[in-house]
């Protein structure tokens, strides 16, 4: 996503996937995947002189938790990118940004010969409170990105309305 969005060229750690993975990264329900982030992604979108949004990518896996913390200071919000193949995989990101307060939105990325849902299917396998924005995107798609970041914006601009009133 990031390096789809971005308006700077990206910094990428993203590897080849190799035999030193075998019993580290779950490959179940995504046995075509070649390579894997191996630490983050680096990107930022200008929205206007006054809002720079920076954009940072972070694997899910647990062992990468401890960036998750840094990340989150200071933080507005979250996309969690959840994968219909493994969609229980999602539940610690949603669990990281719900036990912080941190406001977010879940992009479910629509990858080929996955598992098709509907954003409502996509809220209830999740348990997600109605107020959570669910969007259907691709994550290698710069417009899918663009809607999915501004529904996290619209999300946040009408969290700190209502809590002002």
């Amino acid at each position: 996503m990031v390096s789809s969005i971005s308006e700077i060229t990206p910094l990428r750690t993203e590897e080849l996937i190799t035999e030193l993975s075998t019993g580290i990264d779950d490959l179940s329900g995504v046995e075509g995947k070649t390579t894997t982030t191996v630490a983050l992604d680096f990107g930022r979108i200008t929205i206007d002189q006054n809002l720079v949004l920076y954009l940072f990518g972070t694997p899910g896996q647990d062992r990468f938790w401890f960036l998750w913390d840094e990340l989150a200071r200071g933080a507005l919000g979250a996309v969690v990118i959840a994968d219909t193949r493994r969609l229980e995989n999602s539940f610690a990101a949603i669990d990281f940004f719900e036990r912080r307060g941190l406001s977010f939105a879940v992009a479910v990325n629509c990858f080929d010969n996955a598992p098709v849902y509907t954003t409502e299917e996509v809220r209830d396998a999740l348990d997600l409170d109605a107020h959570i924005p669910v969007v259907l995107c691709d994550a290698r798609d710069r417009s899918s990105c663009k809607t999915v970041l501004m529904t996290l914006v619209e999300h946040l601009i009408a969290r700190a309305t209502s809590s002002v009133a």
